[in-house]
């Protein structure tokens, strides 16, 4: 397991991190690097939105030479395959839009377009979502609303496809209704509608456990769907209530220190920690429902504050020059797979944990650059 180091502990980092990480981010991220992934895709897309709050032209064109090489002439994808049927490639495609913007190279539309194509052939639940790839039908992911949904509701936008709107909508809509658990209000992280799974119950077809980081990926794709979203759609209220009827529903386990828990109901199990990435897309979550008018809970942001003091109070580090590194991340977690992953506390908590982990840091810098925007 990670263990902070004792540079971590109570450093004043200054008023401006979210820009302070992105500039690590980019000096340490190398083109080579550059691999078509949610994850990948999620930091590049938060380091554009800090250069676009403070006017780092330098952060725009490292993105741009981080998708160069990505995407051919003709729009084609390295290394994406449309028939895996995969939502965790649909992310990537997020910040082709800026790209197209900045450039003005029809590739990039090309590009989006490709993924839209996987999206309107995506293979689905017999109640109408996405399965999250093709080899794992029948089955709903919280994350996956995240991986296509933000995309799926810029490229609506921006092709003013309105009855793709009412698609994205009504799927939100209908994983909530699914993983919801009504005793706590938190989500399972998934769902076999087969029950074919042997992490899945036999009756419900939930996997057993609330995964921290599963509902912070929900939170957040319903914030950057509403950012496209038409204002007077039917379903935009209803997508507000469920917002914040699941960012109500976590607060109660936010440690006192400031963060949450891997599995978010267990604090006391044994081997369960205090996990950066679900933490940070809380804070995240919170703050941007109080900016964009869609909360007025004073506790949100204060909530959201003391989650991101608890980050870098414990998981934050400076290393001799000067670059930043966040640490306290899951590297990842799933179900089912092979060798098989039966969702079980022991495998949530036995995943390595890892250092500055894209699923972590893409979160924290959006997250600070919340908070920065909110003072």
């Amino acid at each position: 397991m990670y263990i902070p180091t004792e540079g971590t502990m109570m450093m004043d980092w200054g008023e401006h991190l979210s820009l302070a990480m992105a500039e690590s981010v980019t000096k340490r991220y190398k083109r080579t690097q550059m691999r078509w992934h949610y994850e990948h895709g999620l930091v590049i897309h938060s380091c554009l939105l800090v250069a676009k709050a403070y006017d780092r032209s330098d952060f725009e064109r490292w993105a741009y030479s981080m998708y160069d090489p990505m995407i051919g002439k003709d729009g084609s994808i390295a290394t994406y395959r449309l028939g895996e049927y995969n939502l965790d490639q649909i992310n990537a495609g997020r910040n082709l839009f800026a790209l197209y913007a900045q450039s003005k190279e029809e590739r990039f539309l090309m590009a989006a377009q490709l993924l839209k194509q996987q999206l309107n052939t995506q293979p689905r639940t017999l109640n109408g979502v996405f399965w999250h790839k093709e080899i794992y039908p029948w089955q709903i992911w919280l994350d996956g609303v995240y991986m296509q949904g933000p995309f799926n509701a810029q490229f609506c936008k921006e092709s003013g496809d309105q009855a793709g709107f009412d698609d994205i909508t009504e799927q939100v809509v209908k994983v909530y209704r699914t993983l919801r658990d009504e005793k706590t209000g938190l989500l399972y992280h998934a769902y076999d509608e087969s029950r074919g799974q042997r992490w899945s119950d036999p009756v419900t077809g939930l996997s057993p456990h609330f995964w921290g980081r599963a509902i912070g990926w929900y939170c957040m794709a319903i914030l950057d769907i509403l950012d496209f979203l038409p204002t007077n759609h039917p379903k935009r209220a209803e997508l507000v209530s469920i917002l914040l009827s699941v960012l109500t529903a976590v607060l109660p386990y936010q440690d006192a220190g400031g963060m949450w828990y891997q599995i978010l109901d267990k604090a006391d199990a044994e081997g369960n920690y205090l996990e950066t990435s679900c933490s940070a897309m809380f804070a995240y979550s919170l703050l941007k429902a109080v900016r964009t008018g869609l909360s007025t809970e004073v506790q949100f942001k204060t909530k959201a504050l003391q989650a991101l003091e608890g980050l870098k109070n414990t998981y934050l580090r400076k290393d001799a020059q000067g670059n930043l590194h966040l640490g306290g991340i899951c590297s990842v977690a799933g179900l089912g797979g092979n060798p098989y992953r039966d969702g079980s506390l022991h495998y949530y908590f036995c995943e390595p944990v890892v250092e500055d982990d894209f699923k972590g840091v893409g979160p924290f810098i959006l997250a600070c650059l919340e908070a920065e925007q909110a003072q």
